[in-house]
């Protein structure tokens, strides 16, 4: 197991998210406080509703607290414009889904160059390599003309990992990444995610229903009711 890395990517301090309806309040995260350091390897885990998807949608910049502050590479968010935010996302943070969300009529590799497409500065060439590269890693180089419908589950959140990768970000946040695999596939998934942690050094969030494959990561955060627990 490696040490723990003293470089912060991101910190939530006192985060609050609240939805508000007519008549009701639901109270989705509750004061929770967290500290992802470079290269470290963190599962979530929680019982349904409890806000675990919630949280990652915050540290992802995809929705904002009600109160409380996160701070990217040791910078408050809400010093961010829009149009850096923007870039955040797409620069710094890569996504993989319960649910692969690849394009079905795209090949495999037109679906892992996707996130490169609206990046200044790269071209078709330059994307393609990187595009391969990153299908290599995750052991699909040979599929690269195929179909998601041509796939396996298992591959085809492989094809999801690599178009998170291609972007070299430097946090993937994975939401329930084996939620949709048999065990077997499930357990090949994670296998591929702490490769890429140990060897990649990639710094890694993940939400999950499974405590054997939480337990395999560096740090288990619980939450209950929205409150972080452990």
């Amino acid at each position: 197991m490696k040490a723990t890395p003293l470089t912060p990517v991101l910190r939530l301090s006192e985060i609050e998210k609240v939805y508000q309806t007519r008549d009701i309040e639901t109270v989705a995260l509750n004061r929770v406080n967290l500290t992802i350091y470079k290269g470290e390897f963190v599962s979530i885990m929680g019982p349904s509703g409890c806000g675990k998807s919630t949280l990652l949608s915050l540290m992802g910049l995809l929705d904002e607290p009600t109160s409380g502050t996160i701070e990217v590479n040791s910078r408050p968010v809400e010093s961010y414009s829009d149009k850096e935010l923007a870039g955040l996302r797409n620069l710094k943070i890569g996504f993989v889904f319960q649910s692969y969300h690849l394009i079905n009529d795209l090949t495999v590799l037109d679906n892992v160059e996707l996130p490169l497409l609206y990046r200044p500065g790269i071209g078709g060439k330059e994307r393609r390599q990187r595009a391969l590269e990153a299908l290599d890693k995750v052991g699909l180089s040979a599929r690269t003309g195929h179909f998601p419908s041509q796939l396996s589950g298992g591959q085809r959140q492989r094809v999801a990992i690599a178009r998170a990768l291609i972007g070299r970000p430097e946090i993937i946040l994975a939401d329930e990444p084996t939620g949709n695999l048999d065990s077997v596939m499930g357990e090949e998934i994670m296998a591929l995610l702490l490769g890429l942690n140990q060897q990649e050094g990639t710094t890694i969030v993940m939400v999950t229903h499974d405590e054997q494959q939480a337990r395999q990561t560096e740090r288990l955060i619980r939450l209950f009711d929205g409150s972080q627990v452990g």
